[in-house]
């Protein structure tokens, strides 16, 4: 089983990576959030790889750290849910965030993803909200509330831009005081 993967980029898009590790060029698949803290080609990377065998061959997917990992793997554990929805989960928030969201019951951000449904939302937190803590270290309800700036930043994510830029583009106001409405619309009207 392959767990870990150190080599040269060769290339990378979005949601794909060729590393080169010992003159063999795996593809990988990754989240968007791993794509982000990627370095350039020819540079060197290291993942955190999950193998999944199938009929129709064998996939490799990359993670920027044990925790990302570690919850795609419980990702695609819950019914309904596959490789492809678990990547845009990982893809449109860190693992903190979504464990916020389990905790807090929060469907209706889950539901802005990519592929994820009401059902399926719903699903997710009946299924995995009792282990939100392997993602976030200790949660406690009262103090995890989805803050205005956590529910701005999916919003830009769901919008198009990378997780980083969102982030950066919210601290901006984050001493403001803001709902997330607002803080939304005073990012989106700077960029104009």
């Amino acid at each position: 089983m392959i767990g870990f993967l150190r080599g040269i980029i060769l290339d990378k898009e979005p949601s794909y990576l060729l590393l080169e590790v010992t003159g063999i060029g795996y593809e990988i698949q990754i989240p968007l959030t791993c794509f982000t803290n990627l370095p350039s080609p020819g540079k060197e990377c290291s993942l955190y790889i999950h193998l999944a065998t199938r009929d129709d061959g064998e996939y490799l997917y990359g993670f920027s750290n044990k925790t990302q990992r570690a919850l795609f793997r419980s990702l695609i554990k819950v019914s309904g849910v596959g490789p492809k929805i678990a990547l845009a989960i990982l893809s449109a928030m860190e693992p903190q965030l979504f464990a916020t969201y389990l905790v807090n019951n929060n469907a209706q951000a889950l539901e802005k993803i990519s592929g994820v449904g009401a059902k399926t939302a719903r699903r997710l937190i009946t299924e995995m909200k009792d282990r939100a803590s392997e993602w976030s270290g200790s949660l406690e309800t009262t103090s995890m509330q989805p803050t205005a700036s956590h529910d701005a930043i999916s919003a830009l994510i769901a919008l198009g831009y990378k997780p980083p830029e969102a982030q950066r583009a919210i601290d901006i106001y984050g001493e403001q005081n803001l709902s997330s409405e607002e803080l939304i619309r005073a990012v989106l009207k700077k960029i104009k």
